[in-house]
């Protein structure tokens, strides 16, 4: 058995506030499966990145495993360069039979290794990197969110393909694939890190039964200390009222005093004080007992939403509808109808045409752009008059410089517009910053809270949950349950898809 210790690690940016891991220390099996779990900016990315050397920190970090890390960086120069060529930049030495093999596991044609990366899909991309990943020897992998941007079925086939190997800790938001795939969690608390045995669904019911008791256990204790309060309060004004009955006293009212019963209401008062002391230690000691249990509960703040009405019930009708560019026809003779309260999930491959569906959806209400110019279609696409939309493009790239001067641009109140990226526990430090310098995750945070933000009919959301956090994930599940709204979504997440939809075209 082969360990990675970690032993007071501590680590944080320079120029930042506060540092990222605080005298961390546990331990993981390099044979684990390890799903590793955490809200966006917690530090998943950088604990890899220390992992491989990458940064500066103090503490100790030890195993006798190398580290290998997916994905592998690309140049613009790399991308005109096939897989096969990259090979030994990535994981020099390593034999080319290996990586056939393991493509041959992935499903995957070898031929995907002699084409220019710049034409591979980013299934077949993918897929690729994790075959070169896994043909080393001695490793400890780090993978780092390997389903994003796939399909339902190129996910289906990295779950299987993880699920078929050993040694690595797996970065993912994906509740599915933490469940088919990891045998231990490593999750980031908010102020602790804990390392379980089991997969995401153990983690999560043996995290909501601990949440319940710390929480149990604090009412218990606020109760027990106003009790105490209370009580301490009581005997204190006891205390100061019987001393001040020591000097003076009306010899007709209390004709049985005298001068040498001062020492007996002194002795008396000093028990009350006394009393009232040992009040205040218990006190001491419930506060002591109550602190820390509420540490590494989510409050998951909810959010809200003002969808408008519609004075037709039908938003959306395709009739026989067909979609393509030039002579490629991306989809035929497709027939449904959005109605008002409607989430429609558009579920299907990478590349059958779900965007291409949303772009003419929007340029036939009038708030689409130039870019399905090219599109060639017919048959029947109507959209509701007056038709306001709400749209969250899967690519993040246009969001630079910084929130306030976004807010401007959108025409969004920039005060609520903070107010919600706190909700979706967004550090107030990010605001401060560009938006070029979020991860993936912050980034789609802004989008998504700028869409809330906008009141719409309909709300289009072309991705939405790709980097986002797990716990993230959940508070948006409750806000599209609890409002309902009429919504086109295109989401891989399984779990997400199943509990929300009311309506899914396979395209």
């Amino acid at each position: 058995m082969s360990l990675l210790r970690v032993s007071d690690l501590t680590f944080g940016y320079e120029g930042s506030f506060d540092n990222i891991f605080e005298n961390v220390s546990f331990s993981v099996d390099t044979d684990w499966k390890l799903g590793f779990i955490g809200r966006n900016g917690k530090g998943k990315t950088t604990f890899l990145n220390l992992l491989k050397g990458g940064l500066d920190y103090q503490g100790s970090i030890t195993t006798d495993k190398r580290f290998d890390y997916f994905p592998y960086k690309l140049t613009k120069a790399d991308m005109e360069k096939t897989v096969d060529e990259m090979v030994d930049t990535w994981k020099p030495g390593v034999e080319g039979w290996r990586v056939i093999c393991e493509m041959n596991s992935l499903s995957a044609d070898p031929e995907i290794l002699y084409r220019p990366i710049s034409t591979l899909s980013n299934g077949e991309r993918t897929k690729a990197m994790l075959a070169v990943l896994f043909s080393g020897e001695n490793e400890f992998l780090l993978i780092d969110e390997p389903t994003n941007h796939l399909d339902r079925k190129g996910r289906e086939i990295i779950r299987d393909y993880l699920n078929s190997k050993k040694g690595f800790i797996l970065v993912s938001h994906d509740r599915d694939l933490l469940d088919a795939v990891a045998d231990h969690m490593l999750v980031l608390n908010r102020e602790s890190i804990e390392v379980i045995n089991g997969n995401f669904t153990t983690w999560q019911e043996n995290k909501e039964r601990a949440d319940a008791y710390a929480i149990a256990e604090n009412e218990k204790h606020l109760k027990e200390i106003g009790k105490l309060k209370a009580s301490a309060d009581r005997a204190a004004r006891w205390a100061d009222k019987n001393e001040n009955t020591k000097i003076g006293f009306d010899p007709i009212k209390e004709h049985d005093r005298c001068l040498s019963t001062r020492s007996y209401i002194g002795a008396k008062t000093k028990k009350m004080q006394s009393r009232v002391k040992n009040f205040e230690k218990r006190i001491d000691r419930e506060i002591e007992e109550k602190e820390g249990l509420l540490k590494d509960i989510e409050n998951v703040d909810d959010l809200k939403l003002m969808p408008l009405t519609h004075h037709k019930k039908c938003l959306v009708d395709v009739r026989d509808f067909s979609l393509g560019y030039g002579e490629k026809c991306l989809m035929k003779d497709i027939t449904f109808q959005l109605m008002q309260g409607d989430i429609l999930f558009l579920n299907g491959d990478n590349g059958c045409g779900k965007s291409s569906l949303i772009k003419a959806i929007m340029k036939e209400a009038g708030t689409g752009d130039e870019a399905g110019a090219s599109m060639v279609i017919s048959g029947k696409l109507e959209t509701a008059s007056g038709l306001k939309i709400s749209y969250i493009n899967q690519d993040t790239s246009h969001l630079v410089g910084g929130l306030k001067e976004y807010a401007e641009k959108n025409s969004l109140d920039y005060s609520l517009f903070l107010t919600l990226l706190r909700k979706l526990d967004m550090n107030r430090i990010q605001f401060e910053k560009n938006m070029e310098d979020y991860s993936e995750g912050q980034k789609k945070k802004v989008l998504i809270a700028a869409s809330l933000l906008t009141s719409a009919h309909l709300y289009i959301w072309d991705e939405p949950l790709n980097y986002i956090d797990i716990f993230s994930r959940m508070q948006i599940e409750k806000l599209i349950e609890k409002y309902k709204p009429t919504m086109i979504l295109v989401e891989h997440d399984t779990r997400f898809r199943e509990k929300l939809g009311t309506k899914i075209i396979d395209l």
